[in-house]
C-alpha cells in the first residue's frame, strides 16, 4: 500500500510539513485532521501525484487504482450524466476502446489472427464485468439521488452540489483500491449521505478522507492521522478517540516538561552560584553537561499549542428599512424553471435558512437576489437602505483565481487601507507574506476564508450566504455560527448543517418540488412542528418533501406510537399486516419467476457458447449473429439478477 517516506514541503518560509513519515494500513478508514490551512488538501494532492513535495518520497505500487474526489468539478465533462459516470470506469473504458479497435480490424479484414484479437478483447471486458457497466452506473447515480430523468442531462446544467455528486459516482464506478476524498459529504442531502456513508463502511480498499462532520469522523473512521505545525501524529480508533488519546498525550508531556524545567531551574541555580568557584568547578561542569541533556529533552517535547482559530466578528450595519427584501411571484432558473410562485418578505434582523432538496434552487434563489442571475418572472424587491453581499457556494464566482488575496478583500471596498485589509486578514489566519498568494493555489477552506473576509469589508446589512461552513472546520463554522447569530443585520443563508441551522435562524424557508415555499417563524424543530400543523409536507424526509400531508401525519403517529382512535388504530394494524402478506405473496411469485427465468436464459448462453465452439471460423456472419445474441442474453441475465437482488431486499424488509 502507498508509503510516505520523509515529505517536506514549504510555501516560502512557511514549513507546511516537516519530514512525514507513515505507511497506510491495507482496508482501514482514515480520517485526516487539522485546523484550517494545516495543509490537508496540499498532503491528499500529493499522496495522489497532483502536487510534488520539495523532497521525500511517495512510494505506491504499480498497479495500485487509486480514487481521488477533487474539490472542484470536471471542467470538460461527457455529453450527458450517465456517460460522464461511466467514463469514470477507466480500465472497463480502456478495454472497451480495444474491443472496438478489433472489431473494426476484424470487419475491414478478416482473418483468424484478427478474429482471435477480437475474441480476446472481448472476453477481457466480458470477464472484467464490462457488460453490467451501464446498469452498475445507473445503480450508482440512484444511490447519489440522481433521478431517472436526469441521466441524459448535460452536467453542466447541474448546480456544483450535483456536478460533485457526479465526480463521486465517476470514483465509485471505477472501483479504486486506494480510495482519497476531500469534504465528500459537502453537496449531499441526508438519503445520498446515508447511501455513500453506507457505500464506504463497505468499501474492501483503503480510505483516506477529510471532513468537518464529526459524526461521520466518529462513524466511518478507524484511523485518524492529525496534522499540527508541519507534524503529523497516528492514533487509531475514531475522532473522539483522537481527542481523548491527545488530551492524554499533552498531560503526560506537560507533566514530564514541569519535571525537567524544575530539574533545568535547579541546575542552572548551582551553576550560577558555583560555576567560578575552584572547589565546585568540576561539579559544575559535570553540571552543565546534564543541564544541556535536558535543553535538549525539552526541545523534543512535541507539546501542542492552541490552534489558530479564524476569529472575526460581523460589523454593526447600516439601518435598513424595516422590510429587508419582498418576492412576489417569483420564478427562478436557467434554461429550464427550477422553482415558481415564490413569495418571501424578510424582515429587519431575521436570520432565514433555506431548505430543501437539492437541485430545487436554493443557490439559485441566492443568486437572482444578488443579480448574479436574472429571474425569469415575478418582482424581487430590496427595502429601504439596503445593501448586499453574497458568499458563493463556490467561490471562484466572485473570486479573482489570478489576484492575490489582499487585492481580492481590497477590492470588495473602495476605503479600504492596506494596513487594514492586512489586519483583517491576520484574524482569518493569513499572515506575513501569505496575503500575496494567488487565490487559484489556495485550498477550498482558504478561499472560503477569503470570502468571508471580503464580508466584513462591505459592511452589508443584507448577507446572503451559499453553503459558509462548507469548508471550514468545526472550530471556524463554530465562531462563524456566532457572528452570523450575533450579527443586526439580515441574513438569508442556505446550508445543509443542521447544527449550523438551529444555532443561527430565526425563521425557515421551506421548498417543495412542486414549487410551493413557505416561511416558518423558529428554528427546524418548530419548523416540522409548524408543517404538521398547517400541513405543509416536510422537506426533512428522505423524500425532500414528495409525499403527501396525511401520509407524513401517519407516519408521524406511528412513530410516536399514537392515533386518536384506538379502533381505527387496530382496524389500521389488520390492514396493514393484510396488505404485508399480499405483498409478500407476489414478491415470493415474482422471484421464483425470476429464478425460472434466469435458469432459461444461462441454458440458452450455453447453447450459445456450444454453437460459437463449433464454428470453422470462415463464417463470420453467422459468428457476429450469435456474439450479439450472446450479448443480448448476458445482458438479460444481469437485468434478471438486479432485479432478483432488489425483490430479495424487499422481502427480507417486510419479513423484518
Amino acid at each position: 500500500m502507498i508509503r510516505l517516506e520523509g515529505i517536506v514541503k514549504t510555501y516560502g518560509p512557511r514549513v507546511l510539513f516537516q519530514n512525514i513519515n507513515y505507511q497506510f494500513p491495507l482496508g482501514a478508514r482514515i480520517a485526516l485532521v487539522g485546523a484550517n490551512g494545516a495543509g490537508k488538501t496540499t498532503l491528499l494532492n500529493i499522496i495522489c501525484g497532483l502536487d510534488d513535495s520539495d523532497s521525500g518520497l511517495v512510494i505506491r505500487p504499480k498497479q495500485l487504482n487509486l480514487g481521488y474526489l477533487p474539490q472542484e468539478p470536471n471542467p470538460n465533462p461527457a455529453a450527458n450524466v450517465l456517460q460522464e459516470c461511466l467514463q469514470g470506469a477507466q480500465r472497463l473504458q480502456e478495454l472497451l476502446k480495444r474491443m472496438d479497435t478489433a472489431l473494426e480490424r476484424m470487419t475491414a479484414e478478416y482473418s483468424d489472427e484478427n478474429f482471435a484479437s477480437f475474441e480476446k478483447a472481448e472476453s477481457a471486458f466480458r470477464d472484467a464485468g464490462g457488460l453490467a457497466l451501464e446498469s452498475r452506473g445507473k445503480g450508482i447515480l440512484n444511490g447519489l439521488g440522481f433521478p431517472a430523468a436526469w441521466l441524459e442531462k448535460s452536467p453542466k446544467s447541474l448546480s456544483g452540489g450535483w456536478r460533485m455528486r457526479l465526480e463521486l459516482a465517476r470514483i465509485f464506478i471505477n472501483d479504486p483500491d486506494f480510495l482519497v476524498l476531500d469534504e465528500p459529504t459537502n453537496h449531499l442531502d441526508l438519503p445520498s449521505l446515508v447511501w455513500v456513508e453506507k457505500y464506504l463502511q463497505g468499501f474492501p480498499g483503503t480510505l483516506v478522507f477529510v471532513s468537518h462532520d464529526r459524526a461521520l469522523l466518529n462513524r466511518l473512521a478507524n484511523y485518524t492521522l492529525h496534522l499540527q505545525r508541519g507534524m503529523m501524529t497516528p492514533y487509531t480508533g475514531n475522532f473522539d478517540s483522537f481527542l481523548e488519546q491527545r488530551e492524554a498525550r499533552i498531560a503526560e508531556e506537560e507533566a514530564q516538561a514541569d519535571t525537567l524545567k524544575k530539574r533545568r531551574q535547579s541546575l542552572e541555580l548551582f551553576i550560577s552560584r558555583f560555576g567560578a568557584q575552584a572547589t565546585k568547578a568540576r561539579q559544575a561542569q559535570s553540571k552543565a553537561k546534564v543541564l544541556a541533556r535536558i535543553k535538549d529533552l525539552e526541545g523534543s517535547l512535541n507539546l501542542d499549542e492552541d490552534d489558530s482559530e479564524v476569529s472575526f466578528s460581523l460589523p454593526t450595519p447600516p439601518s435598513s428599512g424595516k422590510e429587508v427584501l419582498k418576492i412576489e411571484g417569483g420564478s427562478i432558473g436557467y434554461t429550464e424553471v427550477l422553482s415558481r410562485g415564490i413569495n418571501l418578505k424578510a424582515g429587519r434582523g431575521q436570520k432565514i435558512a433555506i431548505i430543501g432538496a437539492n437541485g430545487i434552487g436554493k443557490s439559485t434563489l441566492l443568486k437572482t437576489i444578488a443579480e448574479h442571475v436574472d429571474a425569469l418572472a415575478g418582482t424581487f424587491t430590496l427595502g429601504h437602505n439596503v445593501t448586499l453581499a453574497y458568499f458563493a457556494q463556490d467561490q471562484l464566482e466572485i473570486l479573482d483565481e489570478n489576484a492575490s488575496i489582499l487585492d481580492n478583500v481590497k477590492n470588495a471596498s473602495t476605503s479600504l487601507t492596506d494596513r487594514q485589509a492586512r489586519s483583517l486578514l491576520g484574524s482569518f489566519l493569513f499572515r506575513g507574506d501569505d496575503v500575496f498568494k494567488q487565490i487559484r493555489v489556495l485550498s477550498g477552506g482558504e478561499k472560503s476564508r477569503v470570502g468571508l473576509a471580503r464580508l466584513l469589508v462591505q459592511n452589508a446589512n443584507l448577507l446572503l450566504l451559499d453553503e459558509p461552513t462548507n469548508h471550514l472546520d468545526m472550530s471556524s463554522a463554530d465562531i462563524l455560527a456566532d457572528a452570523v447569530s450575533d450579527f443586526e443585520g439580515t441574513v438569508i443563508f442556505v446550508s445543509h448543517d443542521r447544527t449550523f441551522i438551529d444555532n443561527t435562524c430565526t425563521h425557515i424557508f421551506a421548498m417543495l418540488p412542486d414549487g410551493r415555499s413557505s416561511l416558518f417563524e423558529g428554528k427546524l424543530d418548530d419548523y416540522e412542528r409548524l408543517a404538521a400543523i398547517s400541513d405543509f409536507p416536510n422537506v426533512l424526509q428522505s423524500d425532500g418533501g414528495l409525499s403527501t400531508p396525511e401520509s407524513q401525519n401517519a407516519d408521524k403517529n406511528q412513530k410516536n406510537g399514537k392515533d386518536n382512535n384506538p379502533k381505527t388504530s387496530s382496524e389500521a394494524s389488520r390492514a396493514q399486516q393484510q396488505n404485508d402478506k399480499k405483498e409478500r405473496q407476489r414478491l415470493e411469485r415474482l422471484q421464483v419467476r425470476l429464478d425460472e427465468q434466469m435458469a432459461q436464459t444461462a441454458k440458452e448462453i450455453s447453447k450459445i457458447e456450444d454453437s460459437l465452439a463449433a464454428l470453422d471460423g470462415t463464417n463470420f456472419a453467422e459468428l457476429l449473429n450469435l456474439q450479439g445474441q450472446q450479448k443480448n442474453l448476458t445482458q438479460q441475465l444481469s437485468d434478471a439478477e438486479n432485479e432478483w437482488l432488489k425483490v430479495s431486499e424487499q422481502l427480507m424488509e417486510i419479513q423484518s
